[in-house]
């Protein structure tokens, strides 16, 4: 299998709110909520970098699609990772994610590892860490 992932799609309770918590509460840049007149269809993508995009689906729609059983969320299951370039944007993502309606359930702090981290969930209770790696900082 070669590298080529470009979408991560979230299960979401309510699409409307998962998609303002993105677009409005994060700025993430949307043409909105498509699929609309389709069956299980509805779906919100956000541009993230270069052929990355983040989806949002309602869970009950991604159990059809998959045949899969609707089950509980684990918020240890998965975490997204959003590396800055420096403390201080950990703190102003951090403090833009608690505006937008998140839970800060880990305040950014010194890591082990060297960097400077914290977490929060989103409306839906997935899990991100905003994070600055020094020996991962992004390109831009």
């Amino acid at each position: 299998m070669k590298p080529r992932i470009s979408v991560l799609t979230l299960g979401v309770d309510d699409l409307e709110r998962a998609v303002a918590f993105y677009r409005d509460g994060l700025g993430l840049s949307t043409e909105g909520i498509i699929g609309k007149e389709l069956e299980h269809g509805a779906v919100a993508f956000f541009d993230l970098q270069s052929n990355l995009k983040l989806a949002v689906w309602a869970q009950d729609d991604i159990a059809h699609d998959t045949g899969l059983a609707k089950t509980a969320r684990c918020p240890t299951g998965f975490t997204i990772g959003h590396n800055v370039s420096s403390k201080a944007e950990v703190d102003e993502v951090m403090e833009q994610a608690r505006r937008a309606g998140a839970s800060v359930f880990k305040e950014a702090q010194d890591t082990f590892y060297g960097g400077y981290a914290g977490y929060f969930q989103d409306p839906d209770g997935h899990v991100w860490e905003i994070v600055w790696n020094p020996a991962f900082l992004p390109a831009d």
